[in-house]
């Protein structure tokens, strides 16, 4: 049996494909924007939490990822060797 797979990075374009090969899309929560920008970031995935989530542009989304110092962890497999969304903003720091 396989284990679980994760990787943290901050590369935007490693994180653009993984998403994209998940049907996510960038997003923000709802009613946590302030001034125009966007507030806490999230992917969109189908079958998710998406009436609190509004989409935004990935421009918008990896200007606010490298404003609050994000990378992103995330499982490409789960243990049983299946393909995995599980994804979490974490610090840099």
């Amino acid at each position: 049996m396989s284990g679980s797979t994760s990787k943290t990075t901050t590369d935007h374009d490693e994180i653009r494909r993984w998403v994209e090969e998940h049907d996510g899309k960038p997003a923000t929560v709802k009613a946590t924007e302030e001034g125009g920008e966007p507030g806490v970031l999230r992917i969109d995935f189908p079958g998710g939490d998406s009436d609190r989530l509004e989409r935004i542009s990935w421009e918008d989304f990896f200007a606010k990822f490298e404003e609050e110092g994000l990378a992103l962890l995330y499982q490409e497999q789960k243990a049983d060797g299946s393909d995995s969304t599980f994804a979490k903003f974490v610090s840099r720091s």
